[in-house]
């Protein structure tokens, strides 16, 4: 049976709205632990780490030519990572803990000292969210340059994002809610926020695919790009959080191999799919 990529977005798109909705309406519910944020952390940063290494970046050297791909996927790399650092620096968006364990740890300041405006880390996780859009956008586009589609089109992409948006998503409203926005206004935060990722997914699908020049060159740039940048993110979801949780550091290590254990999966599994239809065309 043919898999039509189209359809496949748009059911991607559906789930991550949905999920992300989900993220939202959690900071209503109240607030999560401290050690089960972490936990939940320490889980997708590891299936991000891992996709970025096991799916984007491969992904991304198949789609360079030449006999200096590698060097051009690195630099493409490192310039995702410098981006994503830039971004950091600038709107300090990433922290996903508001629960009052956090507090007591990062005692030198306030919740909205440590995670800047509502503006800043609105701003910083919207063009997070839009790295997020172009990388899944693109490893869809990959498999209509492919002669064949062995799973799902951007299956390992879609999964990493799934579970980090949530965790995106209540990091704005439980801001918000913080600072006393109201239920209205974060209602629609909630739905704007979640409607950015399969926007800009759908636009980069067939903008890719319009501008794809050098059978697909541009792909492994962008995916190399989104491979620095998804590494960028699950380090700084990690390495923060070391220093504060030696008590959970048994959690938080089975957690974090967990995570790329399933990362690692997925890689698996597009393997030996492939390896399969190869000898299925062979014969």
């Amino acid at each position: 049976m043919e898999i039509n990529p189209h359809l496949i977005l748009a059911a991607y798109s559906v789930i991550i709205f949905s999920a992300s909705l989900f993220g939202g309406k959690l900071s209503d519910i109240g607030a999560l632990t401290h050690t089960r944020i972490q936990v939940v952390m320490s889980l997708v940063a590891g299936f991000i780490l891992g996709i970025s290494m096991f799916h984007l970046l491969p992904h991304g050297l198949d789609r360079i030519p030449g006999p200096h791909a590698g060097e051009s996927a690195v630099l493409w790399m490192m310039v995702g990572i410098v981006v994503m650092i830039f971004l950091l620096h600038v709107f300090h968006f990433h922290q996903h803990d508001f629960s009052r364990e956090s507090s007591d740890h990062h005692h030198h300041g306030s919740s909205k000292e440590h995670s800047g405006s509502v503006l800043s880390v609105a701003l910083g996780l919207g063009l997070h969210t839009i790295t997020e859009g172009v990388a899944l956008g693109t490893s869809i586009q990959v498999a209509l340059l492919d002669d064949h589609l062995t799973v799902l089109p951007g299956m390992a992409v879609f999964f990493a994002i799934l579970m980090h948006k949530p965790l995106d998503a209540y990091s704005i409203l439980s801001l918000m809610k913080s600072d006393g926005h109201s239920r209205r206004s974060r209602r629609a935060a909630n739905v704007g926020f979640a409607m950015l990722c399969p926007i800009v997914a759908l636009a980069t699908f067939w903008g890719v695919g319009a501008f794809a020049w050098g059978e697909g060159t541009i792909i492994g740039y962008i995916l190399t790009f989104a491979a620095g940048a998804f590494l960028c993110i699950a380090l700084s979801d990690l390495l923060p959080e070391i220093h504060f949780h030696s008590h959970d550091r048994g959690k938080l290590i089975a957690a974090l191999l967990i995570g790329i254990g399933l990362s690692y999966a997925l890689f698996f599994i597009e393997t030996a799919a492939s390896h399969g239809m190869g000898m299925l065309e062979g014969h």
